[in-house]
């Protein structure tokens, strides 16, 4: 059954065990390699997928690749850190919460795991339009990596190992990993999932070292690896803020924040009741807080030189916003709990490399903290990744056939990126191994196309943060349909099994049924149907009015006209969302529907893959290198590369369209993934 299940005084989603995939062909051979340039090594296993890293990505890379059939392995330094949140112990939030409802439209994990072990949850940016809401909840971090870990070890064709991956080498039909115990494994296709351990390094003051997020070893070995295949690398940076004890925190003038009722889940598959179970707090720094850091600020290895990373923009250190934002006079701080067990309480708002002693003093000028206890003091992390212009819309490395990134390790920021790409490279790295066409999400499918199309294409200078900015196409890309846009897709690669699939198209009637429904039902202008509209702000009916244009007008809701809407069918509430959003925003959304058309028109050109950019007379210089760089599947994807003004696009449709005149066909282009209309 689903809903979910008491095990061990935590929370865990009933439907962990699939049934086997067709096809799984993963060995465990065990066996040691003699005669070989390798010497005496243990031969661990041959598997078709192997992802190297058990964070957001990785997870979700392994579990898609084996519930597509493959035989997957997935490596982690230690296995108490699989699902591990060394950040902000929450799901979702601006934009974070579109992606985990793709995620989980298309078959991934992320959405169950947050409803089965959140603390509290809620809608932000009620206040302003339907394309810019966003779910958030507040998690039970080891709750939650519990239950990924369990949701690995019972997924059949999948195997979890401890171990570090220090060497990744190419062979002829795929690529040899050995750990740092010397076992040898093969794999058709690996996932690269590193997040921040590459060559990790830990900063807090003077002091600094090699280290992994939350006291874990780095992985140290596998940087000169990549850098023998040719992975073009660079140092990333992050940070987190101190974790403090909640005795120790005075939250009787804080500002009490409690979760939302009733609870929205992030799973289209979730159901029964959920509930809010604890409150956050919400305080503010002080103009003490900011003389203390600047007092110290030579004290930062950020302003002293030592670290060398590129940092976060949208998610800056405290001492960071204290500069850049030198007018304001105080910065939010949210109190935020890391578990239902536990009385470890988050600073979100609060990231730091400052000395532990600055810390401390300026933590305790902050209301509510004034006698505040440090559990674990802040730090920033400099950390490996790859530039992410070597990836094809697929994740795979242009020059290095069967190997993909995903997550932090191309360049972006934040758990819920990480998962979206990791269950794409997954899925592709699935798909290439079975002779399938690829999964490639187009920007005005998704958010996670989006997000692809923005690193590949556009490349990222600094830690890639989702916002709802960045897309074009955002009233038509909410989080309510998600699975409208992109369970179908699910489903055509194999990750939507019957059951979903059956309770998706039930969905899809219901609203269809309710969109005639509407248009066919007249409300008379009645004493009691005008008593409503005027109730509500709007102007009495003289003739009928059908249900669907009183549902237009911005004042009306499906709640208001209840009373008067007594022919309504009970309703699947995220049925009754889309609808009335999709009526309220109707011109809108047909305005942006003709520049997905013609958009799409642009992605459909495809652009040959051995392309000699340099033959091609009229291009510019730097378009030229652009391209060549980027290896753009279309003329769409090449219109947005920085450096190919119009005029190069206008030159590529050209030559394009004289070369299909000539009989020449685009060979070896990839094919987009065909997407449910908006």
């Amino acid at each position: 059954g689903k809903g979910i299940a008491e095990r061990d005084g935590t929370r865990y989603n009933k439907t962990l065990q699939r049934s086997p995939p067709a096809g799984r062909c993963g060995t465990r051979s065990g066996r040691i390699r003699k005669g070989t340039d390798d010497g005496m090594k243990f031969h661990a296993g041959d598997y078709e997928v192997a992802v190297i890293g058990a964070g957001h990505a990785g997870i979700e890379a392994a579990l898609a690749a084996a519930r597509l059939g493959c035989g997957t392995v997935v490596f982690t330094i230690n296995l108490d850190a699989v699902g591990n949140m060394p950040c902000n112990p929450s799901i979702g939030g601006t934009a974070k919460g579109h992606l985990v409802r793709e995620v989980d439209a298309l078959g991934g994990e992320m959405g169950r795991a947050a409803d089965a072990t959140f603390l509290q949850s809620r809608m932000l940016n009620r206040g302003k339009g339907p394309a810019v809401h966003s779910l958030r909840a507040q998690i039970d971090r080891r709750a939650y990596a519990g239950y990924m870990k369990y949701a690995l070890e019972r997924q059949p064709g999948l195997d979890l190992h401890q171990g570090e991956v220090v060497s990744l080498e190419r062979l002829a039909d795929g690529w040899r990993l050995t750990t740092r115990l010397e076992e040898q494994f093969t794999a058709k296709a690996v996932v690269l999932a590193t997040g921040t351990f590459l060559k990790g390094r830990v900063f807090v003051g003077d002091v600094s070292y090699d280290s992994g997020p939350d006291g874990l070893f780095p992985a140290v070995g596998l940087t000169d690896s990549l850098q023998r295949l040719g992975v073009s690398l660079r140092r990333f940076k992050t940070g987190t803020p101190a974790r403090v004890l909640r005795s120790s925190i005075d939250f009787s003038g804080l500002e009490r924040q409690p979760g939302e009722e009733p609870v929205v889940p992030f799973s289209f598959e979730t159901t029964g009741e959920l509930r809010n179970r604890v409150d956050c707090a919400v305080t503010w720094t002080t103009p003490e807080t900011k003389r203390v850091i600047l007092d110290n600020l030579h004290r930062s290895p950020l302003y002293g030189g030592k670290i060398h990373g590129v940092g976060p923009r949208y998610c800056p250190s405290i001492e960071d916003k204290i500069v850049r934002f030198a007018d304001k006079e105080r910065h939010q701080v949210f109190i935020e709990p890391c578990g239902l067990y536990t009385d470890e309480m988050y600073l979100q708002g609060l990231s730091s490399s400052l000395p532990v002693d600055v810390q401390l003093a300026f933590l305790r000028t902050i209301p509510g903290l004034e006698r505040v206890r440090v559990m674990r003091p802040a730090y920033a992390i400099e950390y490996d990744c790859c530039d992410p212009l070597q990836l094809s819309q697929t994740l795979e490395f242009l020059d290095l056939p069967g190997l993909y990134g995903a997550g932090q390790f191309n360049g972006s920021s934040g758990y819920e990126e990480a998962a979206a790409q990791g269950l794409v490279a997954g899925v592709n790295a699935a798909l290439k191994i079975r002779g399938r066409e690829p999964l490639v999400l187009e920007r005005s499918s998704s958010y996670i196309g989006t997000l692809i199309d923005d690193l590949v294409t556009k490349g990222c200078s600094d830690p890639y943060r989702m916002m709802t900015s960045r897309s074009e196409y955002r009233l038509l890309l909410r989080q309510d349909n998600a699975d409208e846009r992109l369970t179908p897709s699910g489903r055509r690669v194999g990750l939507v099994d019957d059951g979903r699939w059956a309770h998706f198209t039930a969905r899809q009637e219901q609203k269809a049924a309710e969109r005639t429904r509407l248009s066919q039902t007249v409300l008379p202008p009645t004493q009691e149907v005008n008593r409503v509209l005027a109730a509500c702000g709007t102007a009495p009916l003289v003739t009928g009015g059908r249900l669907e244009d009183l549902l237009r007008r911005p004042q009306l809701s499906y709640a208001a006209l209840a009373p008067v809407d007594t022919g309504r069918p009970v309703l699947d509430p995220l049925v009754a969302e889309q609808v009335e959003v999709e009526l309220k925003y109707e011109g809108y959304l047909r305005r942006q529907q003709a520049a997905v058309d013609e958009q799409r028109r642009l992605e459909g050109r495809r652009l040959p893959s051995g392309t000699d950019y340099g033959g091609i007379p009229g291009l510019r210089l730097e378009a030229r290198e652009k391209l060549a760089q980027i290896r753009p599947g279309s003329i769409g994807q090449a219109s947005r590369i920085s450096g190919v003004s119009p005029a190069d696009v206008s030159v590529l449709l050209i030559w394009l369209s004289a070369r299909e005149k000539s009989g020449e066909e685009p060979e070896g282009a990839m094919k987009a993934e065909e997407e449910a209309p908006s």
